[in-house]
């Protein structure tokens, strides 16, 4: 994986059409969430993934924690992998491994005030048999959550958990079309992931804000060797 762009939070079928106009890679579908509304019925989930293109690829974004859970999610959804966002423990993720070796599995790293990453680091050394890779994400202390919050953190502790990964690592929090491509510059990631940056008031993906994003963020892995 290099080179991935992810927007998650996907609402309807117009939405998840003009993503994927948009150049986006990956499409991301909440579900079991701790801290936010799902933002549509899986049936209808189900039916977007089902429609979506060769090379557009759709993932669970989940805070279940077992491996039967996740596993009878992804299969009802028809999603090619899950970004596991919860505290899963390691004997149930080494399970989903076991029981879904095609699916593409991420696990979230989630970055605190004054993290310096020694913690993170150790997550990613004790995970990284059972997984395909990481992504980085945002605590909110305010609210408590742990992904959507339209926070960034600090950047050194993502070049230093990309440094420490022998998986792709893709970044998100607090990503915006103004700032994507140089967060690309300063991390070197495998993937950029964006949910809150390019929704207008409305709370929908805007589709100018949206096309900027892949613009800024196609121009920040070009400039790190290109995708692949």
């Amino acid at each position: 994986m290099r080179g991935i762009i992810q927007v998650a939070g996907v609402r309807d079928r117009a939405e998840a059409e003009m993503l994927v106009a948009s150049g986006v890679d990956w499409l991301g579908f909440p579900f079991r969430l701790a801290y936010h509304r799902e933002d549509l019925p899986e049936a209808e989930a189900a039916a977007i993934i089902r429609e979506l293109p060769p090379g557009v690829a759709a993932l669970l974004i989940t805070y279940l924690a077992t491996a039967d859970a996740v596993a009878a999610l992804c299969d009802r959804l028809g999603v090619a992998g899950v970004q596991l966002h919860g505290a899963m423990p390691l004997a149930e993720l080494a399970a989903l491994r076991a029981r879904r070796p095609h699916l593409r599995l991420l696990k979230s790293l989630i970055v605190r005030p004054d993290d310096d990453g020694a913690a993170l680091a150790a997550a990613v050394a004790e995970t990284a048999p059972y997984v395909d890779g990481y992504l980085t994400d945002t605590f909110d202390p305010a609210t408590g959550a742990t992904g959507a919050t339209g926070l960034a953190h600090d950047r050194a502790v993502d070049r230093r958990l990309v440094a420490a990964s022998p998986h792709p690592v893709l970044l998100a929090g607090g990503l915006t079309p103004a700032n994507v491509r140089a967060a690309i510059q300063a991390v070197a990631p495998a993937g950029v992931d964006v949910h809150t940056g390019i929704e207008g008031p409305d709370g929908r993906k805007a589709p100018d804000l949206t096309r900027r994003f892949v613009a800024a963020a196609r121009a920040g892995f070009a400039e790190l060797g290109g995708p692949a």
